[in-house]
């Protein structure tokens, strides 16, 4: 924020500097007046908008500053784990504050977790999404729950797809939805005014409406953290329905170590190579190793004990001779997966083009962000910085949207509701 705001001062002064120097042409003719005139006319706005920050008095630049600390601030209040009683009132708040802000305004919060992407970014239409947050439930329930995303286009294909293929499944249950992530919940609600339960709010909803068979099926990858976290919540309801079943995650039973595989992880392991491959344009995965192409899947990682799940995956991978298929983590968590060790394999292996895909249910701010973003610390930037590949794209798209993936999820479901 100084070193913005001592660009603004620093303008002010070049623009003093000019008008002094400008205060000799008095004697201008008439033909140089009207050709200033001209010039002025057809300026582009962005010119234009930038001599008017470069005219900003330091005054009025502390203003914008304020008016964008302010704003930064009650971002800040709503990026939190928690839900509270001032939840709704705070997330409309600091939306009406920032439609207040100016467009250069804007370009200046910053907070411990605020910037201008956290309301200006542009995800997708949210119209587009269903918060499966609808009463009238009946009494057998499907509960479909994840950790969330803020990324609209996301979350309507690939946790919306999920939903759909389950109630496809089970037309004679009401699927719902419920995130873990309060912050997302926040997030989506303030910017989009689209309300999605958390946790508690589709667990009091379910009572309320006099649901009997209460069934929840995780989009989790795994049996981590947020899968403990759920059972635990799920375990303070369980006298309140007549049955409570909670399915397996996507990959199923963890395994007591790395070479530990099972059918969901082969169903899983085929249907991302597969649609990487198609999406990449080559009839097969060796196809694209004649081309010197290898693929990287890049998971989120964890130091939970589940993390093993990571080398499992890369484990199946092997055991499929899917040779030029590499997994990574965001957390390099296990180390092996860390982004630094991903390009040493891949550049020992000999492969010399390289193409990114998320390893993760949904394409969000992981994917297009730690993987696919343009600062330096990402996949995508540490891939090309290394000066060891031709070329470094990414395919932006979560597992949710892809149909075998999903056909596992109805599978899971289908084991408990019998």
């Amino acid at each position: 924020m100084k070193k913005k705001l001592v660009m603004a001062l620093c303008a002010v002064a070049m623009t003093a500097s000019l008008a002094a120097c400008g205060s000799n042409a008095a004697t201008d003719t008439a033909a140089t007046d009207k050709a200033e005139t001209t010039e002025e006319t057809t300026k582009a706005p962005e010119e234009t908008k930038a001599e008017e920050t470069a005219t900003e008095t330091p005054a009025e630049a502390t203003d914008d500053q304020a008016a964008a600390d302010k704003v930064a601030a009650l971002i800040d209040a709503i990026y939190v784990q928690e839900r509270t009683d001032t939840t709704d009132a705070d997330c409309e708040a600091a939306k009406k504050a920032w439609d207040a802000l100016t467009d250069a305004q804007k370009e200046l919060v910053e907070g411990e977790n605020a910037d201008p992407d956290y309301f200006g970014r542009d995800t997708g239409d949210a119209s587009k999404d269903d918060p499966l947050n609808q009463d009238e439930i009946g009494e057998n329930e499907l509960l479909v729950v994840s950790f969330g995303t803020s990324f609209n286009d996301s979350r309507a294909e690939d946790i919306g797809g999920i939903e759909k293929a389950l109630q496809a499944a089970n037309p004679d249950w009401s699927v719902r939805r419920a995130f873990t992530a309060q912050i997302i919940i926040n997030h989506v609600q303030a910017r989009d005014n689209e309300k999605i339960d958390n946790m508690d709010q589709a667990l009091e909803r379910a009572v309320a409406n006099g649901v009997k068979k209460l069934v929840i099926q995780p989009t989790h990858l795994m049996h981590g953290a947020e899968y403990d976290e759920l059972t635990a919540a799920v375990e303070k309801y369980k006298d309140k329905f007549e049955s409570v079943q909670i399915a397996e995650p996507l990959l199923g039973e963890v395994g007591e170590d790395a070479t530990v595989v099972n059918a969901d992880k082969e169903t899983v392991a085929k249907a991302l190579a597969n649609q990487a491959v198609t999406t990449a344009g080559f009839e097969s995965l060796d196809a694209a190793a004649t081309e010197k192409t290898a693929f990287v899947f890049m998971g989120h990682g964890t130091s939970h004990k589940a993390a093993v799940t990571y080398s499992q995956m890369q484990a199946q991978m092997d055991a499929l001779g899917y040779t030029n298929v590499f997994i990574g983590t965001v957390e390099g968590e296990p180390e092996d997966t860390a982004c630094e060790a991903v390009i040493a394999k891949v550049k020992e292996a000999g492969y010399t083009k390289v193409i990114l895909r998320p390893l993760m249910v949904v394409a969000g701010d992981h994917a297009n962000n730690d993987m696919a973003g343009e600062d330096a610390d990402s996949w995508k930037s540490q891939f090309v910085a290394s000066g060891a590949f031709e070329t470094v794209d990414a395919q932006i798209e979560g597992l949710g949207r892809i149909a075998d993936v999903e056909n596992v999820y109805v599978a899971h479901t289908a084991a408990v509701i019998g």
